[in-house]
């Protein structure tokens, strides 16, 4: 990895909140997902993302969700199976335009049912929109 790369890497994962060391699970993986993304990210962490399979106790989620991928709700109290205590769940739904785009106010109405908390978003990609969730407790 060059030095530009590394730089790049930490800042997507810096943009997250996330670290070298933390834990990421990634859910809602299919081959529209951004690529480049995920590859910074887990240079950002040191390590792959983790999967719907693996059962470790993580830092963060990230959740890839479409319009049509079904229950929002589920999914995200899904994705606070393996979540520790202090981690965060980032939404990661297509901008406004693209296909499988999910509106703001569904993922405001969504959020609450699962007990989370929308806290801020974060621009980490040309096709992708990412929503910062934390568990209400958290604010």
């Amino acid at each position: 990895m060059s030095e530009a790369e590394a730089a790049t890497a930490v800042n997507v994962a810096g943009k997250l909140g996330f670290k070298n060391g933390d834990l990421v699970q990634e859910l809602g993986y299919d081959d529209d997902v951004d690529f480049d993304f995920r590859e910074n990210l887990e240079g950002g962490v040191g390590s792959e993302l983790l999967t719907e399979d693996d059962q470790d106790v993580v830092d963060g989620v990230i959740l890839w969700w479409r319009n049509g991928d079904g229950d929002l709700v589920d999914a995200l109290v899904d994705a606070l199976t393996s979540l520790g205590a202090s981690g965060v769940v980032w939404l990661l739904t297509p901008k406004s335009g693209r296909p499988g785009y999910v509106s703001p106010a569904d993922v405001q109405e969504a959020a609450p049912t699962a007990g989370l908390h929308s806290t801020s978003s974060a621009g980490v990609s040309r096709e992708w929109s990412a929503t910062r969730l934390v568990s209400r407790r958290k604010q």
